[in-house]
Protein backbone atom coordinates (compact mmCIF):
# COMPACT_ATOMS: atom_id res chain seq x y z
CA UNK A 1 0.00 0.00 0.00
CA UNK A 2 1.59 3.22 -1.14
CA UNK A 3 1.59 6.03 1.42
CA UNK A 4 3.04 9.51 1.43
CA UNK A 5 6.42 9.16 3.16
CA UNK A 6 5.63 12.25 5.25
CA UNK A 7 2.69 10.44 6.84
CA UNK A 8 4.76 7.47 8.00
CA UNK A 9 5.90 7.29 11.63
CA UNK A 10 9.43 8.01 12.83
CA UNK A 11 9.98 4.32 13.61
CA UNK A 12 9.35 3.29 9.98
CA UNK A 13 12.29 1.33 8.59
CA UNK A 14 14.27 3.01 5.81
CA UNK A 15 16.50 1.99 2.96
CA UNK A 16 18.52 4.63 1.13
CA UNK A 17 19.94 4.10 -2.33
CA UNK A 18 22.28 6.76 -3.68
CA UNK A 19 23.00 7.17 -7.35
CA UNK A 20 26.55 7.51 -8.59
CA UNK A 21 25.41 10.37 -10.81
CA UNK A 22 22.77 13.05 -10.53
CA UNK A 23 19.54 11.77 -12.07
CA UNK A 24 17.99 13.74 -14.88
CA UNK A 25 14.40 14.91 -14.50
CA UNK A 26 13.40 12.16 -16.95
CA UNK A 27 15.17 9.54 -14.83
CA UNK A 28 13.45 10.85 -11.68
CA UNK A 29 10.07 10.65 -13.43
CA UNK A 30 10.80 7.06 -14.51
CA UNK A 31 12.02 6.11 -11.02
CA UNK A 32 8.96 7.72 -9.42
CA UNK A 33 6.58 5.85 -11.71
CA UNK A 34 8.34 2.53 -11.11
CA UNK A 35 8.58 3.08 -7.34
CA UNK A 36 4.85 3.79 -7.16
CA UNK A 37 4.07 0.57 -9.05
CA UNK A 38 6.47 -1.51 -6.95
CA UNK A 39 5.30 -0.19 -3.57
CA UNK A 40 1.61 -0.48 -4.46
CA UNK A 41 2.16 -4.21 -5.01
CA UNK A 42 4.85 -4.85 -2.34
CA UNK A 43 3.92 -7.62 0.10
CA UNK A 44 5.40 -9.82 2.81
CA UNK A 45 3.94 -13.34 2.92
CA UNK A 46 0.86 -12.11 1.09
CA UNK A 47 0.28 -9.14 3.41
CA UNK A 48 0.33 -5.69 1.85
CA UNK A 49 3.14 -3.49 3.15
CA UNK A 50 2.49 0.15 4.08
CA UNK A 51 5.37 2.01 2.47
CA UNK A 52 6.35 5.32 0.95
CA UNK A 53 9.28 6.79 -0.89
CA UNK A 54 10.96 9.96 -2.01
CA UNK A 55 13.61 10.87 -4.53
CA UNK A 56 15.75 13.65 -3.04
CA UNK A 57 18.18 15.97 -4.76
CA UNK A 58 17.88 13.90 -7.96
CA UNK A 59 20.35 11.51 -6.33
CA UNK A 60 18.81 9.55 -3.44
CA UNK A 61 15.95 7.07 -3.42
CA UNK A 62 14.57 6.51 0.06
CA UNK A 63 12.04 3.78 0.75
CA UNK A 64 10.28 3.76 4.14
CA UNK A 65 8.19 0.96 5.59
CA UNK A 66 5.71 1.27 8.46
CA UNK A 67 6.16 -2.10 10.15
CA UNK A 68 3.31 -1.64 12.64
CA UNK A 69 0.92 -3.60 10.41
CA UNK A 70 3.36 -5.95 8.71
CA UNK A 71 7.14 -6.22 8.81
CA UNK A 72 9.43 -6.80 5.89
CA UNK A 73 10.40 -10.43 5.43
CA UNK A 74 13.53 -11.79 3.81
CA UNK A 75 11.56 -12.41 0.63
CA UNK A 76 10.09 -8.90 0.57
CA UNK A 77 13.53 -7.35 1.13
CA UNK A 78 14.92 -9.55 -1.65
CA UNK A 79 12.15 -8.34 -3.96
CA UNK A 80 13.05 -4.75 -3.10
CA UNK A 81 16.71 -5.37 -3.97
CA UNK A 82 15.72 -7.05 -7.24
CA UNK A 83 13.51 -4.05 -8.02
CA UNK A 84 16.40 -1.64 -7.31
CA UNK A 85 18.74 -3.75 -9.46
CA UNK A 86 16.22 -3.57 -12.29
CA UNK A 87 15.75 0.17 -11.80
CA UNK A 88 19.47 0.87 -11.84
CA UNK A 89 19.81 -1.12 -15.08
CA UNK A 90 16.96 0.86 -16.67
CA UNK A 91 18.36 4.20 -15.47
CA UNK A 92 21.96 3.20 -16.27
CA UNK A 93 23.21 4.29 -12.84
CA UNK A 94 24.66 2.53 -9.81
CA UNK A 95 22.34 2.54 -6.80
CA UNK A 96 23.84 -0.29 -4.75
CA UNK A 97 27.51 0.56 -4.25
CA UNK A 98 27.79 1.43 -0.56
CA UNK A 99 31.52 2.25 -0.73
CA UNK A 100 30.97 5.83 -1.78
CA UNK A 101 30.46 9.09 0.08
CA UNK A 102 28.09 11.89 -0.83
CA UNK A 103 28.61 15.27 0.80
CA UNK A 104 28.08 19.01 0.44
CA UNK A 105 30.89 21.31 -0.60
CA UNK A 106 30.51 24.86 -1.89
CA UNK A 107 26.71 24.49 -1.73
CA UNK A 108 26.80 21.56 -4.14
CA UNK A 109 26.40 17.82 -3.63
CA UNK A 110 29.45 15.74 -4.50
CA UNK A 111 29.89 12.00 -4.79
CA UNK A 112 33.25 10.30 -4.30
CA UNK A 113 34.57 6.78 -3.84
CA UNK A 114 35.41 6.19 -0.18
CA UNK A 115 39.15 6.04 -0.92
CA UNK A 116 39.03 9.47 -2.58
CA UNK A 117 37.07 10.88 0.36
CA UNK A 118 39.72 9.55 2.76
CA UNK A 119 42.43 11.25 0.66
CA UNK A 120 40.47 14.50 0.73
CA UNK A 121 40.27 14.31 4.54
CA UNK A 122 44.01 13.71 4.74
CA UNK A 123 44.64 16.67 2.45
CA UNK A 124 42.31 18.87 4.50
CA UNK A 125 39.87 19.37 1.60
CA UNK A 126 36.99 18.10 3.78
CA UNK A 127 36.75 18.15 7.54
CA UNK A 128 34.69 17.50 10.63
CA UNK A 129 32.05 20.07 9.71
CA UNK A 130 31.63 18.94 6.11
CA UNK A 131 27.99 17.89 5.79
CA UNK A 132 27.70 14.29 4.68
CA UNK A 133 24.76 12.04 3.91
CA UNK A 134 24.61 9.29 6.52
CA UNK A 135 22.95 6.52 4.53
CA UNK A 136 23.29 4.14 7.49
CA UNK A 137 20.28 5.60 9.29
CA UNK A 138 17.79 2.82 9.99
CA UNK A 139 14.47 4.54 10.58
CA UNK A 140 12.53 7.52 9.34
CA UNK A 141 13.13 9.55 12.51
CA UNK A 142 16.90 9.20 12.08
CA UNK A 143 16.51 9.98 8.39
CA UNK A 144 14.59 13.15 9.17
CA UNK A 145 17.00 14.32 11.88
CA UNK A 146 20.40 12.71 11.26
CA UNK A 147 20.75 11.96 7.57
CA UNK A 148 22.43 15.24 6.57
CA UNK A 149 24.96 15.81 9.34
CA UNK A 150 28.49 17.09 9.92
CA UNK A 151 31.02 14.32 9.28
CA UNK A 152 32.00 14.42 12.98
CA UNK A 153 28.46 13.20 13.84
CA UNK A 154 28.40 10.32 11.37
CA UNK A 155 30.22 7.08 10.64
CA UNK A 156 32.46 9.23 8.44
CA UNK A 157 34.12 10.52 11.63
CA UNK A 158 36.40 7.47 11.71
CA UNK A 159 38.32 9.01 8.79
CA UNK A 160 38.80 12.45 10.33
CA UNK A 161 42.08 13.61 11.76
CA UNK A 162 42.10 13.45 15.51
Amino acid sequence: MLENIESLPDNARVWIYQSDTKLSDEQVAKATKDLRSFLEAWTAHGTTLKAGFEVKYNRFITIALDQSQAAASGCSIDSQVRFIQSLQAELEVDLLDKMNVTYYQNDRIHYKPLMDFKKMVKAGAVGKNTVVFNNLVTNLGEYREHWEVPAKDSWHSRFLRK
